[in-house]
């Protein structure tokens, strides 16, 4: 890997699928973790990336996306739970991790993607008792 880690956090193999990013210190309930860091591109720019590799991009706003897999900090190794442990928020142009519950040296930080690039298709592996089966939260269709 040739990126900074964010400080409290590292990049290892994860139960959920493939690497992961985990605390390595304390986060107390509510505290932010780290940035979303990377190229700030387009959302344009982002959707033609998207249909050539892996994802490790997130919507920053209506306009821009940050693509973590090009000068970020290890956050972009944040894998998907439908039971998360973390969410993100942009707080003054920047996308912010914040802890959704007390987290431990050695606990996964997972968010729930809600809605991705992916096809709603895409088979959630995240192990979770409440899991939904998909990455992509879908609406469910009225009977009307």
């Amino acid at each position: 890997m040739r990126f900074a880690l964010a400080p409290g956090l590292v990049v290892a193999a994860s139960p959920i699928h493939g690497r992961g990013c985990f605390a390595t210190r304390r986060f107390a309930r509510w505290k932010k973790i780290a940035e979303y860091t990377g190229e700030k591109i387009t959302n344009a720019e982002a959707e033609r990336r998207g249909r050539r590799r892996v994802l490790r991009i997130s919507g920053l706003d209506g306009r821009y996306s940050i693509d973590g897999s090009r000068g970020g900090n290890g956050t972009h190794y944040i894998n998907h739970s439908c039971s998360p442990t973390a969410f993100m928020r942009t707080v003054r142009g920047h996308l912010l991790v914040f802890a959704l519950r007390d987290l431990r040296p050695g606990d996964e930080i997972t968010i729930d993607y809600v809605a991705t690039m992916h096809s709603d298709r895409k088979r959630c592996t995240c192990g979770a008792p409440d899991c939904r089966g998909t990455i992509n939260r879908l609406r469910r269709r009225s009977a009307g």
